[in-house]
């Protein structure tokens, strides 16, 4: 019977691994996704609401039309979310906005954006201006920032 045993021993442990494994599914890590959606009146607020508060793993949604933003907050992938916005018949592009303090220049062509809401602007990478630029080096020289600066005045 030894053999026996073996071999009801190894079967026994092979399932219970395979039963950790389909249990120990990998979990979305929680986040929250931001989404500018155009809406005009209740009922786009509410088909929006209603279209992403079914989706599964969603904690709580947020809609502020003001800003015309929706924030889901869950365990979510923020291209499904996309795409369950955008299924309502709305357009809808992921949240493309950053708070203007954030931003090193925030009045540069590309991130000044008149449509933003106030107090935001378009999130693009700026572009810093050369620190070994001769006009650069002009405007360092004299500056209160810079501690080797000429100390005449």
């Amino acid at each position: 019977m030894g053999v026996l045993d073996s071999v009801a021993d190894y079967l026994s442990d092979l399932f219970i691994e395979a039963k950790k494994a389909r249990r120990s599914k990998k979990r979305r890590p929680m986040q929250t996704v931001e989404i500018k959606v155009k809406m005009d009146c209740d009922g786009c607020e509410r088909r929006v609401r209603q279209a992403v508060s079914n989706m599964k793993g969603a904690r709580s949604v947020e809609v502020n039309r003001k800003q015309s933003k929706v924030t889901v907050t869950g365990y979510v992938d923020p291209n499904k979310v996309l795409k369950k916005v955008r299924s309502t018949g709305k357009r809808a592009e992921l949240w493309p906005y950053v708070e203007y303090n954030l931003v090193a220049y925030p009045y540069v062509a590309q991130a000044y954006d008149k449509r933003a809401p106030s107090g935001y602007v378009r999130n693009v990478v700026q572009a810093l201006p050369n620190p070994n630029a001769p006009e650069e080096k002009l405007t360092t020289l004299f500056s209160d920032e810079n501690p080797h600066a000429c100390s005449v005045m």
